[in-house]
């Protein structure tokens, strides 16, 4: 009996350059998760809220806490992000942006859509909040 050489392995993700239409691809079924998660938290608030002050008061400090705003700040991004690449599968749905410069053309224009909106409604959030 001759020993066995090991099987090599096959190509890892880490060995390949990862484009972002696949980048894309994977972030949209994670924020979708997140939002999933997100409203579970939501949840949590509503019926904080409608068991009264005292159950209210932990939750909203928690929320108004920095990493309750950055909990906050993340599910925006997310939400955009996701919404934006659910428009880009709607136009997939009906055949149009098939061709690979047109994807990475929308892939970046979803990325600049979620970052802008997000900053915009935090923009908005944060002056109405001062004012």
């Amino acid at each position: 009996m001759s020993a066995q050489r090991p099987m090599p392995l096959s190509p890892h993700v880490s060995i390949y350059r990862w484009p972002i239409t696949m980048v894309l691809s994977i972030s949209h079924r994670v924020t979708g998760a997140a939002l999933a998660v997100g409203l579970v938290m939501l949840t949590v608030w509503l019926v904080a809220m409608a068991s009264g002050p005292e159950a209210f008061a932990v939750v909203d400090g928690v929320v108004r806490s920095w990493f309750g705003a950055l909990v906050l700040f993340g599910y925006t991004a997310f939400l955009f992000l996701h919404m934006g690449n659910g428009i880009r599968h709607l136009a997939w749905d009906i055949g149009l942006g098939f061709e690979k410069d047109t994807a990475r053309r929308t892939a970046m224009m979803v990325i600049g859509f979620a970052v802008g909106a997000t900053l915009l409604t935090w923009l908005v959030l944060l002056l109405s909040a001062r004012g």
